[in-house]
């Protein structure tokens, strides 16, 4: 099918009859060279250009040339200006707002019909956006954008013109941060041949460093939001190039078309016209005798995942090319690998094992520009015309009944077909692949099962105001819905929907929109498919997690309208600064109750405690107001200062607080501040990253950690709680000499070992911390003493770890269903079920519901917990801990064994983290059981 629609496309870019190439006009204009202002010059060995210099260089040719406007599409995590240079002819550089509003037009499709599409496209002018250096170390791509739009200024070549008259193009430099970082500390040594873009003593975005394109769903960090104002709500740019390195050993470049699998809820005119534009790119190169481009089976890159910048495109019908080339201004050797001298498909000419320089890999690139530039030139009307089609069908599809095949809907025929009796005498093909006749199943399964009314998708979905766990957290997820360009509605008065009423102020997102696959891809679950290299065999691995659906990790309730879709409201326009309101209820001035339930509800209890007035938690639920509240509510007693806080803080954060006039009954816990430490190591951890990133948006103070303080011990004479994150444990980081880094960068040098770290950990936990390790830290529990086995990676007969084989178990990056107890302190604020962000992390034996060594806290209790993404083998984890909380002389380990913060999407496992950061420190030197789930409740009025 992927070949027919290929093959379609090509076809019918062929019956298009040729018109005269229009052309841009020459220019004579004086630009200032970049080597004049940007430090050396561009592509020369040894030299990269900082982003200060490229910033002030791109703001003198702006002034210089009518073929180009320089804008900021907004600021980045440390406050520089993110440049977006647009280059077209001068014309159409004076009618940017015109030809805008014709990309806006085509790609929401909205109120228009064919013909009037046509004749937009017909007028408008392709927009292509190229952006590099997002991440910063992969430094070919933003040198390359400096030659590149100096040509394009500079050059009066036929095509150059022609490329010019017919195109808008969007050079987005994408992290602006890193790229300075990693140019200054480039060319730090005098010498040229000590130079290097490794050894970065810090992340190269402020927070998440390579995981900033991982963040394009979730849209959390300012570059991201940036790119995405830009992209799907200001430009709507038809092809996006997001441009990467480094490329596939033995090789140069790889270039699509990508692996399966694609994504099911993706247009499937975008993923063909896809591997038209990349099957162009690898012509180019061939033509002109570069070789050493690769395709499909060449790299692990597929179109599976929302997060990337160019991923997330394809969920906006937008044609979206990764590539990914060596090179260094360090010069280097294409090393020999003999399977990369073989021709084939996916590699149709080798290229030679040879010393490359960095100016080749810019040749390369600039080629691959100007081939993206020259599809949509030659071909600027289909292409408008087919984001048109696109958004069409999409729209049509959000109106009607529809359905998204994917395996698992296939594996149901498949299940009904064996119950029927089938004789067939097979065929001379059936040995050839797409040939078996034995395949075939009745068609009447189609209607019933693939048709099936109740797999139908929705025609919107619907945010009830009256039934949000936490409201805050799904205003978060509607504002990520929205930086993505998605239109989400809300009602000003309660209405009725499949037969059910809805109140004032409940959000609605339909999937009658032009952006719908996204729509889906954030509500829906992600069913991937069981990819193995063969029957029985190991798992091919993904470019990335499989299961990510935002508003599962998120939390949020939400009601499909399979039906129909409710009626139009107002649309709102832009990102909601706060969400609904919070207040004070009541009269009593004995203090306030507040719900544990939202995350929000901790930024109060930081802004109590920083201003030192006391918080503490129930130990039991307590009813106020006709409202029961959960185990863990907070318990503020009255004062002037509280009354402040609480008043001043409850509208922003949109969480209530209830004025009670008498203490409640029952236990409390005193909430007490904690010296958080959170672990970080030289080069910078990106789980700690997002986790500092967490910590600053919910206004918990922190300490860094690197490895040498660990090491020195007497930690508990300045933390009270210690946080491990996933990536710090089992990875032995090569590291710079202490003498060649600046003084400031030395503290961080350093690895946490068994044999020297752990014993301080132990010793930390034993004199009354708290260690909280994430994710694959957890991994440590063992190890500081703790009664629990990793029954993923159990102890071999040689006395040897025996990982379990990923034939048998591999679950790489899903949503997976828990049962936790909401009265134990560590999973107060929680529901009985909880999904959590699950990637082949640590499972343990050997805790139990009241084992005070080690107290199972959640678990996970069927046989299949997927819910989201891709598992094998995952009956395995029935029965066994996810989340314990153990005890370790005075103090305690918690053990999260799951991403309960991956990448700042699974706000709904936050409080884990929260909890334990201020459960720990109270609870220093006392073993317990966690509370009765079936306590009394309480009442304080």
């Amino acid at each position: 099918m992927r070949g027919m629609l290929l093959t379609t496309t090509m076809l019918a870019a062929l019956a298009i009859t040729p018109v005269q190439a229009q052309l841009a006009p020459a220019t004579s204009a004086r630009i200032t060279d970049p080597k004049d202002m940007v430090g050396g010059v561009p592509g020369s060995d040894y030299f990269l250009a900082n982003y200060s210099n490229i910033g002030k260089w791109l703001q003198k040719i702006a002034t210089e040339s009518d073929r180009m406007k320089l804008v900021s599409i907004g600021k980045t995590a440390e406050g520089r200006e993110q440049y977006m240079a647009i280059i077209s002819s001068p014309e159409n550089i004076r009618n940017l707002e015109h030809y805008r509003d014709i990309s806006r037009k085509l790609a929401l499709a909205k109120g228009l019909n064919d013909d009037q599409a046509h004749a937009l496209a017909r007028e408008g002018k392709a927009v292509v956006w190229i952006d590099a250096g997002l991440h910063a170390t992969e430094v070919v791509n933003a040198q390359t954008h400096i030659q590149i739009i100096h040509e394009m200024l500079t050059k009066n070549d036929p095509e150059t013109l022609r490329l010019l008259n017919d195109d808008i193009m969007l050079f987005v430099f994408a992290n602006p941060d890193g790229l300075e970082l990693v140019a200054d500390w480039y060319m730090r040594p005098s010498d040229p041949k000590k130079r290097s873009t490794e050894s970065i003593p810090v992340l190269y975005q402020k927070y998440i460093g390579h995981d900033d394109n991982r963040d394009s769903f979730a849209s959390t960090q300012p570059e991201t939001t940036n790119m995405n104002r830009a992209g799907y709500r200001e430009w709507f740019p038809q092809i996006l190039y997001n441009e990467h390195q480094t490329g596939p050993v033995g090789t140069v470049v790889f270039i699509p078309p990508f692996r399966d699998p694609y994504n099911f809820n993706n247009e499937p005119l975008v993923i063909n016209q896809t591997d038209v534009v990349g099957g162009m790119m690898h012509a180019r190169l061939v033509s002109q005798g570069k070789g050493g481009s690769v395709m499909r089976s060449g790299a692990p890159y597929s179109t599976w995942f929302n997060g990337g910048i160019r991923t997330i495109g394809y969920f906006h019908n937008q044609i979206g090319i990764l590539t990914e080339i060596i090179g260094n201004p360090t010069p280097m050797e294409i090393p020999l690998v003999p399977s990369n001298q073989l021709a084939r498909e996916d590699e149709v000419m080798p290229i030679a094992p040879q010393p490359w320089h960095f100016q080749q890999s810019i040749d390369y690139v600039k080629e691959m520009d100007r081939a993206v530039l020259d599809y949509a030139s030659r071909y600027r009307e289909i292409v408008l015309y087919n984001r048109y089609v696109m958004g069409r069908n999409q729209i049509q599809k959000g109106s009607e009944d529809s359905w998204v095949i994917t395996p698992k809907r296939v594996d149901a025929v498949k299940a009904e077909a064996a119950k029927i009796d089938q004789k067939r005498e097979g065929s001379p093909l059936d040995g050839l692949t797409g040939y078996n006749t034995r395949d075939i199943v009745p068609s009447s399964l189609y209607k019933s099962v693939l048709q099936d009314p109740a797999q139908r998708a929705p025609r919107a979905y619907i945010i009830p105001a009256d039934s949000q766990p936490d409201m805050p957290t799904t205003v978060k997820f509607l504002n990520a819905l929205i930086k993505a360009g998605i239109e989400v509605e809300r009602a000003p008065a309660s209405f009725s929907a499949g037969g059910k009423t809805y109140p004032a102020g409940s959000f609605v997102v339909r999937t009658d929109q032009a952006f719908r696959p996204h729509v889906l891809d954030m509500f829906e679950p992600q069913d991937h498919p069981q990819d193995f290299a063969y029957p029985g065999g190991p798992p091919i691995k993904p470019y990335d997690v499989t299961g990510y659906t935002l508003a599962l990790q998120m939390n949020v309730a939400f009601d499909r309208m399979l039906d129909a879709a409710p009626q139009h409201f107002q649309m709102i326009d832009d990102v909601m600064e706060a969400p609904p309101p919070g207040r004070v209820t009541g009269a009593g001035s004995a203090g306030y109750l507040v719900s544990h339930a939202t995350d929000n509800s901790f930024i109060l209890t930081n802004r109590l405690l920083k201003a030192k007035l006391p918080v503490y938690w129930l130990k039991t639920p307590v009813t106020t107001g006709g409202q029961t509240l959960a185990p863990g509510a907070l318990w503020i007693p009255a004062s002037a200062r509280a009354k402040a806080i609480v008043a001043e803080s409850v509208g922003p954060l949109g969480i209530d607080a209830h004025a009670v006039g008498a203490k409640p009954a029952g236990e409390l816990m005193a909430v007490k501040p904690a010296r958080i430490g959170l672990v970080d190591i030289y080069g910078g951890s990106m789980a700690s990253g997002w986790t500092r990133w967490i910590f600053e948006n919910f206004e918990f103070p922190y300490t860094l950690v690197f490895p040498q303080e660990l090491d020195r011990g007497g930690l508990d004479k300045k933390y009270d709680v210690l946080i491990f994150q996933s990536d710090l444990i089992g990875r032995a980081r090569r590291q710079p000499r202490a003498e060649d880094l600046p003084e400031q960068y030395r503290a961080r040098l350093g690895n946490i070992t068994k044999q020297t770290t752990y014993p301080q950990i132990a010793a930390f936990a034993k004199a009354g911390g708290t260690v909280i390790a994430v994710g694959n830290a957890t991994e440590m529990g063992a190890d500081l003493g703790v009664p629990v086995t990793n029954i993923l990676n159990p102890t071999g007969p040689d006395g040897k770890p025996a990982p379990v084989s990923s034939t048998k178990f591999y679950v790489p990056g899903s949503i997976l269903t828990t049962r936790v107890n909401p009265a134990d302190p560590l999973a107060y604020g929680m529901p009985e079920t909880v999904n959590v962000f699950y990637n082949n992390n640590p499972v343990f034996a050997g805790a139990g519901d009241s084992n005070p060594a080690a107290r199972t806290v959640g678990a996970f209790y069927n046989d299949d917990p997927l819910v989201s993404g891709w598992a094998w083998g995952q009956k395995m984890l029935n029965g066994h801990a996810a989340i314990v909380d153990a005890t370790l002389g005075r103090g305690h380990v918690f053990l999260l064994g799951p991403e309960v913060t991956q990448r700042g999407q699974p706000y709904a496992t936050f409080k884990f983290l929260f909890n334990g950061i201020f459960y720990g420190p109270s609870m220093k030197g006392q073993v317990t059981a966690s509370s009765n789930s079936a306590a009394s409740t309480r009442r304080a009025d």
